[in-house]
């Protein structure tokens, strides 16, 4: 079992990594292996809506990591997407990213890439806005037929550096309780297809 983690802040070592840390830690104890997807600071272009992936495989864009992470995500099991807020939403180089890679991904009606396998959203503010965040991500997840990875509470920690990140006791905690709903639920789907479950 492999969980894709994609960073989507310019800050690779930030709050957001932070979060996403805690939540490795768990999936290596469960033994799920983690792959950390950093966005980083290099552009990545919006979505052409040009068409091109409907004709043919992948984006027309070939240079900023998009068609690579599909071919990934065809071969992961569950996916964590987090972002830093900005303005009371995601990064727009997550927004892109995940525009180019949902277009590109699908089959017609269908994302194979994605359908049927949990995703997980997580918000990293310094205050607020993380609602909003968290919404615009779980919606590439219903919108493609995948499972979302719930907790006990809202998938958000408040911090402005890592440091104060780590000391957001409640939001690390969330990450931790994330990490062993998602390993429990991929669990789960694989007893499922042992057991003949299609």
């Amino acid at each position: 079992m492999k969980v894709l983690l994609v960073n989507g802040s310019s800050h690779t070592n930030g709050t957001t990594m932070a979060a996403l840390n805690e939540m490795i830690k768990v999936f290596q104890a469960e033994n799920v292996e983690t792959e950390v997807i950093q966005l980083g600071g290099k552009p990545i272009a919006d979505c052409l809506q040009c068409g091109y992936c409907f004709t043919h495989e992948g984006c027309v864009m070939k240079d900023d990591g998009v068609n690579d992470f599909v071919k990934k995500a065809e071969q992961a099991d569950g996916f964590v997407f987090a972002s830093p807020t900005y303005f009371a939403h995601p990064s727009g180089r997550l927004f892109s990213f995940l525009d180019r890679v949902f277009f590109s991904a699908a089959t017609g009606e269908v994302c194979k890439a994605f359908q049927f396998k949990p995703g997980a959203a997580v918000a990293v503010a310094r205050r607020g806005g993380t609602s909003a965040t968290l919404d615009a991500i779980n919606k590439y997840f219903s919108l493609s037929g995948m499972p979302i990875v719930s907790s006990n509470y809202l998938h958000v920690i408040h911090g402005n550096t890592p440091d104060e990140a780590k000391q957001d006791e409640e939001g690390m905690q969330t990450m931790r309780t994330i990490g062993h709903n998602m390993a429990w639920l991929l669990k789960c789907i694989e007893a499922g297809r042992g057991a003949g479950v299609p």
